[in-house]
């Protein structure tokens, strides 16, 4: 599946973006806020990613702007199974070099369209408390705070890291549908 926003085009991870990914993420301040990536982020890890299979109910895509002849990698935006009956979650991160654009909130707002698409309902998120950008992005990609704070685990810290959890129905979403391709 791909898709295109206003300036960014979505597309799943090839076998050849493993070093386009590497480089991305090899960062520490983007690892440390995410729950699942290990730190330090290895070749082997980012070989590991772009052979896993997508499962078409919670596709992960690689976030990229479109350029005459290639694109550059922002990042990774994308859904992720939850416990048995506890629904979809929201994931993403962006490269450093692209913070502060609106990239995160524009890759978002266009993976809740590919949830609604897919048929999802319901779409949970979450972000560290010592991470409040990362609010901002969800907020104003539409997501409700649910007023629950509680520790979840960060691979990359070893740790539990405090959490805040957010909400976006698309039953009762109003968000302008997207271009899908």
């Amino acid at each position: 599946m791909f898709h295109r926003s206003e300036r960014l085009f979505l597309r799943p991870a090839w076998p050849e973006d493993w070093n386009d990914i590497l480089a991305a993420i090899a960062d520490e301040a983007i690892v440390r806020h995410l729950a699942a990536a290990p730190w330090p982020y290895r070749e082997s890890h980012a070989r590991a990613f772009v052979a896993k299979a997508q499962d078409p109910l919670y596709p992960n895509f690689l976030v990229t702007l479109p350029e005459a002849g290639s694109s550059k990698l922002v990042g990774m935006c994308g859904l992720v199974g939850q416990e048995e009956g506890a629904g979809v979650q929201l994931g993403y991160w962006i490269a450093r070099p692209y913070w502060g654009n609106g990239f995160a909130t524009e890759a978002a707002r266009a993976v809740i369209e590919i949830a609604r698409i897919i048929g999802h309902r319901h779409i949970s998120a979450a972000h560290h408390v010592d991470n409040p950008a990362s609010g901002k992005v969800l907020r104003r990609a539409g997501f409700l705070p649910t007023g629950r704070v509680a520790p979840t685990y960060c691979l990359a810290r070893h740790e539990d890291v405090d959490s805040v959890f957010y909400e976006y129905d698309l039953a009762a979403d109003q968000l302008p549908s997207m271009r899908a391709a």
